[in-house]
């Protein structure tokens, strides 16, 4: 038997095969998920990895309605999104609660590479964050940004499309400082800290996103580049986040800037 594995995104599953087998097939399998799964309304197969800095994907249809709008729902909130062109995983689901349970009373909140905001908006509904900066570099995704705000009528969170490298500058010019930073990073090798840093004041927390083999290696790079940074930090706590590929894992690191 095939073996595969699949994301559900509302009324989309999206399923990735593992070996190759004829389109048949790979219909047959959905067209049985999909009967075990009546919420689920269309399936389709992923196509390749994701790609660039966007962290797009391409998928080919398999069954169901031809459609690629997810609406979807976690933590009590909802989020529409086009699963092609915007990033989501709902593997961070957790993740998304812990963070926003971490939120003290009134904190100024910035979330970094915020895609169609899921981060931002679970923070802004489930916490009683003051205010929440949400920057995204795609301009689809941060369209579907806006739209989630409305959906989940709430007014506190900002919406800023552009490139961290650009608007957090701008930000600091403006001596805009936040007590929490969270950056769901894309994989990239650039740990963005320097950027993350000129947000940042004294006692801000940073929840950071890595990739790698082990806790270490996250570890070291952060601490690397404080020192380049001229800033002291402490590490209150490094949790593995989940699973991107065979001994390679996401890692969530949360530092406390201390100067």
């Amino acid at each position: 038997m095939a073996s595969f594995s699949y994301d559900v995104l509302g009324n989309i599953a999206i399923i990735k095969f593992s070996e190759k087998i004829p389109k048949k097939g790979k219909i047959n399998y959905a067209k049985s998920l999909m009967q075990n799964n009546p919420r689920i309304k269309t399936i389709v197969e992923k196509a390749g990895k994701v790609r660039g800095r966007l962290r797009t994907i391409k998928t080919n249809y398999l069954t169901g309605e031809k459609t690629l709008i997810a609406d979807y729902i976690e933590n009590g909130c909802r989020f529409r999104f086009n699963i092609e062109t915007c990033y989501f995983s709902p593997r961070l689901s957790n993740e998304r609660k812990e963070i926003a349970d971490r939120v003290k009373k009134n904190e100024k909140v910035l979330v970094m590479f915020a895609g169609v905001a899921p981060f931002s908006v679970v923070i802004a509904k489930k916490s009683k964050a003051k205010e929440v900066y949400s920057i995204e570099l795609g301009r689809e995704c941060s369209k579907y940004a806006e739209e989630n705000v409305k959906l989940n009528k709430i007014s506190n969170v900002h919406i800023i499309q552009g490139d961290v490298k650009r608007i957090i500058p701008m930000l600091a010019k403006k001596r805009i400082k936040f007590d929490r930073i969270v950056m769901p990073r894309p994989q990239l090798k650039d740990t963005f800290l320097k950027y993350t840093f000129m947000a940042a004041k004294k006692h801000t927390e940073i929840n950071y996103y890595g990739f790698g083999n082990d806790a270490e290696e996250i570890i070291s790079s952060i601490k690397d580049d404080a020192k380049r940074y001229k800033k002291k930090i402490k590490i209150l706590n490094v949790k593995k986040a989940g699973d991107i590929a065979p001994y390679k894992y996401r890692w969530r690191a949360d530092m406390q800037v201390m100067n």
